[in-house]
């Protein structure tokens, strides 16, 4: 049978849920990732938070980087709160409402809540292996060139446009066909794609046409 393996970050590798998740036969293998804590596949990265930790970023405005650098870089991006204690503080309702249906409705998040690093183990484990063996997808990391397809490495270049997420390069994709085709495209051709607007057609063509200028 084939292993099933968690990418964990350095940070998160001592942390319970990384040795709950060996408990359960997870091969964990520890790299530094430029986004998220957990990489479940080629399409789901994870970040996990305590509710101390959601709110603490929530307030220092860490919150949101951390989640467009997760959802530009994966398909699926995927939070998880740990604990109770979300609206412990004396942190207004609403707001932590609008940051959670923010996450979900603007960066495409679906965002778990569970108990302990235990119950966090016991969802990122049964992840992993719908993933891995029932879908057959692979661990890919972002910005490891030996890890990707031809088409991943297509879409990673596309990936790098401004306002441009892993679903709308796909979108960009399907429609124009090649790298090419995305990067010679007019205004008007890129606002025929789901997800670009006008201004943000102007931007991608400012940054591809733009002369490189010394520093």
């Amino acid at each position: 049978m084939k292993n099933v393996t968690v990418v964990v970050d350095y940070r998160e590798l001592y942390s319970p849920v990384a040795e709950s998740l060996e408990r359960r036969g997870i091969v964990i293998i520890k790299k530094q990732l430029a986004v998220g804590d957990y990489i479940i596949s080629e399409r789901i990265g994870v970040e996990r938070k305590r509710a101390s930790d959601f709110l603490d970023s929530l307030i220092k405005k860490r919150l949101f980087d951390q989640v467009k650098r997760l959802a530009d870089a994966y398909e699926k991006p995927l939070m998880v709160i740990e604990e109770e204690g979300l609206f412990s503080r004396n942190i207004d309702k609403k707001a932590i409402y609008g940051a959670l249906a923010s996450i979900v409705s603007d960066y495409g998040f679906s965002i778990i809540q569970t108990k302990n690093a235990e119950e966090t183990a016991d969802f990122l484990s049964a992840l992993a292996k719908r993933e891995q063996l029932k879908q057959k997808r692979e661990i890919a990391l972002r910005g490891k060139k030996p890890s990707f397809s031809l088409r991943q490495q297509q879409q990673f270049i596309i990936e790098g446009l401004p306002f441009v997420s892993a679903v709308t390069a796909k979108k960009l994709l399907d429609y124009f066909g090649s790298v090419r085709r995305v990067i010679n495209a007019t205004v008007g051709e890129l606002q025929e794609v789901e997800g670009i607007g006008k201004k943000k057609a102007e931007i991608i063509k400012e940054i591809i046409e733009k002369k490189w200028e010394e520093e």
